[in-house]
Formats: structure tokens, C-alpha cells, sequence
């Protein structure tokens, strides 16, 4: 079967890779891609832009296109699952009404309050004043949202009700466009973020391996959020325990609380937890797609054919199928970002070293990269390159993805040097 995969990140390029890995899949097609999907084998790119629905059905229905996987956010919360599946074309991930579960803070958040699932305490303005008195009642630390997409910058944690009040005026001056016509004002929560990925047929809900997330710039987790500087699976800190009340108070209720307002939700729904130190949990946000850098490493790991998974949720019987088998081992990746990001970087910088650092234990997942007219890779966004090893424990996955960004070099290129260090201090104790 052919497969066309929507988006130009790491996440699309693993996703391909795995696909690729089927004997039961003849090609892959990613729109648009990037270097990395347009260097391998049985994969080419498709220049159209992610939310050129007409471009993309065209080009699926001329081609024998048996199954699109979309990637990213923002073409589900324009409907692209909605336009396709009208086509007549297979399509995993949901609805236009179903992707308001990430599209908007604020609808997700009434969600979570109807469906009974643990989250963090809020409120949501539509003007500044407001937001600012209920800031000045509450007191600091607190989260400051801006209600709609914003490529996982649009959360500031703010230290002081001043810089909470500097957080809301930027956010309804307009620094996230479109996303800060609401600001969600909510309880700070203190803990470790992990990354809970579930696949759903809108019936039943299986989640993924646990992923941990390094959002900060800096090493230590300091400095500005970031899509993501890092990964690694399975997070020890979500425990079997922790998992079974995940999927009975979040993933479920969840599930059919979408269905009663019926909404036939068929994909990946992503919870992003903080869990406290006493071992609690709360839901900060809902994602409607695979997480990016967690698909880096939850993927290798995954031993069931990803499109077995992917085609069971889309025929609505994920209940018929048997366990998701995984590999033993943990996965850990890394991200190369161009220097600046997360603010203002340079592009076109040309990137060496990907093909020596390719090993059994190592792949290299390109995101912001392009062929350039001389045939060279080169940097064309923010996050370059995903580095991700594999290995029977942490510390050696963390060593090998170490190992191979040492092979690799551009002009600028930075990277933290920290990534795992909760699992990896925790093994030294």
C-alpha cells in the first residue's frame, strides 16, 4: 500500500521510517517532507503546503494513495480530516471538531472539568484587565496560556504576578497571533511533565509508551520553552500503576466525553501530565497528534507494524486487535537546533556527519532540513536534527545518541548536554 504522510518535521520522518519498515507498505510520499525523507529509500516529497487540502486529496486519489497520516497540529484544526475523508480518502487523525481538544485551551479545559479528569485549577479571560485582577488574587507562580496554537510556545510560567501581567498584555497584543484572542490563567503545578501518547478508533483507547520531554533551552531546564530539546521512553516515572489510572481517569473519560458530544474521534490523543512528587497526577494539556520529539523515541521501540495500529484505528475495530508488542530497552533522543532558536536562527547552514553517525544503535531524524540545487543537506528551521539511540538501558541509549552527534556539525549548532539526566541521576543513586 502507498501512504502519504502530511508535515516536514522529525516526527513525519520517523513516522515514515517506520512505515517504511513494512513489507506490507510499497511507498511513502510526505508532504512536504524534508532532507531526511527526501534522501530515503521508498519515500519521496511532495512540495505542497500542509494545508493545501485540494493539492493533497488530488494527489492522492491520482496516485493510489491508500492511507494519509497527518502529522501536525494545524492542518487538523483547519479539517483536513474532514476535507479527505469527504474525497472518500482514509485519513488517521480527527476531526476539525475533535482536533478543538488542542486547537483550543480553554474548550479543552471544559472538557477535562465535564469528563471528571484531574487538571490543574483555571480560569479564562478575554480581556486583560480581568485576567490581571484574577492574576493579583491568586498570586505567583502561576500559567499563563495563550488559548489557541502556537507551536508549543504560548505557555509562560510566570515567577511574579508582574511578570504573569507582562505574560497576558503579550499574549492579547498579539506575540501568538491568532492564539491569544483568550488567555487561560491556571494553578502552577509542581513536578516532572511526561508525555502519555494514546491511539483511539473513537471506541477504544490503547495508550503508548510513557515519554519524557525536555521543553527548556538550557541544560538543567532553565531558560525559554521550546518544542522540545530532547526525549526519552519509557519514562520509569510513570509507573504500570501511575499507567492503569491514566487510562481509566484520563484516557476514557476522555474518549467518551468526546463521543457524547459526538465526535467521532480516530487517531492519536496526547495527554501531557504533570505528576507531583507524591506520586499524583494532573492533566495540563491535551494534544491531538503524535508529540514531537516523543514519536522519535516511542517508535523505534514499537515492535507491532505501526500501520496495523494506524489502519485498526481508522476501521474502528482497535479493540480486536492483540496487545501492542514492544522492544526491550529505553530510546533517548536529542535535538540539534540552529543557534538562536528558540528565537531568530540562520538557514541554509550545510549539515555533515549524518550519514557516520548512523548506526545499528543510532538514527538520525531530520526536522528542519531541505536538499538544497547542489544536493547538500542543509539547516531550514529551528530544531535540525533528531538524534536518537537505542540500548538495553538509558545510559547506554543516552550514550549512543551522544555518539552521534558528536559525528555531526553545522555553523551554529546547539544542543543540551543533559538530555535524561532525571533517569540517569536516578540510576546512580
Amino acid at each position: 500500500m502507498k501512504v502519504l504522510v502530511v508535515g516536514n518535521g522529525g516526527r513525519e520522518h520517523a513516522l515514515a521510517w517506520k512505515l517504511l519498515q513494512s513489507k506490507q507498505i510499497e511507498q511513502v510520499v510526505c508532504v512536504p517532507g524534508n532532507g531526511g525523507t527526501a534522501s530515503m529509500a521508498g519515500c519521496q516529497n511532495l512540495p505542497l503546503a500542509v494545508d493545501d487540502f485540494a493539492g493533497i486529496s488530488k494527489f492522492a486519489l491520482e496516485n493510489g494513495i491508500s492511507l494519509v497520516v497527518v502529522g501536525p497540529e494545524v492542518p487538523l484544526a483547519k479539517g483536513i480530516t474532514d476535507y479527505l475523508q469527504a474525497k472518500g480518502l482514509m485519513v488517521f487523525g480527527p476531526v476539525k471538531a475533535g482536533a478543538q481538544i488542542e486547537a483550543s485551551k480553554a474548550w479543552a479545559k471544559a472538557l477535562m472539568q465535564e469528563a471528571g479528569i484531574p487538571t490543574a485549577k483555571a480560569a479564562v479571560f478575554t480581556e486583560a484587565a480581568a485576567a490581571k485582577s484574577y492574576v493579583k488574587a491568586q498570586g505567583a507562580p502561576i500559567v499563563v496560556k495563550a488559548d489557541g496554537l502556537a507551536a508549543g510556545k504560548g505557555v509562560i510560567v510566570a515567577e511574579t504576578v508582574e511578570q504573569a501581567h507582562s505574560a497576558i498584555d503579550a499574549i492579547f497584543q498579539g506575540q501568538f497571533g491568532s492564539a491569544g484572542e483568550f488567555v487561560v490563567v491556571e494553578e502552577c503545578l509542581i513536578g516532572q511533565e511526561v508525555s502519555v501518547l494514546a491511539l483511539t478508533d473513537g471506541l477504544t483507547i490503547r495508550p503508548l509508551l510513557p515519554a519524557q520531554d525536555h521543553k527548556r533551552i538550557g541544560e538543567g531546564d532553565t531558560g525559554e520553552n521550546t518544542g522540545g530539546m530532547g526525549a526519552y521512553a519509557p519514562a520509569p516515572i510513570a509507573t504500570p500503576e501511575l499507567m492503569a489510572r491514566v487510562q481509566q481517569e484520563v484516557l476514557e473519560r476522555a474518549i467518551a466525553t468526546l463521543k457524547s458530544k459526538g465526535i467521532d474521534y480516530r487517531g492519536v490523543l496526547y495527554a501531557g501530565l504533570m505528576i507531583s512528587p507524591d506520586g499524583d497526577f494532573k492533566v495540563l494539556e491535551f494534544n491531538c497528534r503524535f508529540g514531537d520529539p516523543e514519536t522519535q523515541v516511542i517508535l523505534p521501540l514499537l515492535e507491532t507494524p505501526l500501520e496495523e495500529l494506524i489502519l485498526a484505528c481508522v476501521q474502528q475495530r482497535l479493540g480486536e486487535m492483540p496487545p501492542i508488542a514492544w522492544k526491550p530497552g529505553a530510546a533517548a533522543t536529542v535535538v540539534a537546533a540552529a543557534g538562536g532558536y528558540p528565537g531568530g536562527y540562520a538557514k541554509g547552514q550545510v549539515i555533515t556527519g549524518t550519514e557516520q553517525a548512523t548506526t545499528d544503535n543510532v538514527t538520525v531524524f531530520h526536522a528542519g532540513t531541505k536538499l538544497n540545487e547542489q544536493n547538500q543537506i542543509v539547516t531550514d528551521g529551528g530544531r535540525v536534527l533528531n538524534i536518537t539511540g537505542i540500548g538495553s538501558n538509558f545510559e547506554e541509549a543516552i550514550a549512543q545518541a551522544y555518539v552521534g552527534i558528536q559525528s555531526i556539525d553545522f555553523e551554529g549548532m546547539y544542543y543540551r548536554r543533559d538530555i535524561g539526566h532525571r533517569v540517569l541521576r536516578k540510576a546512580e543513586v
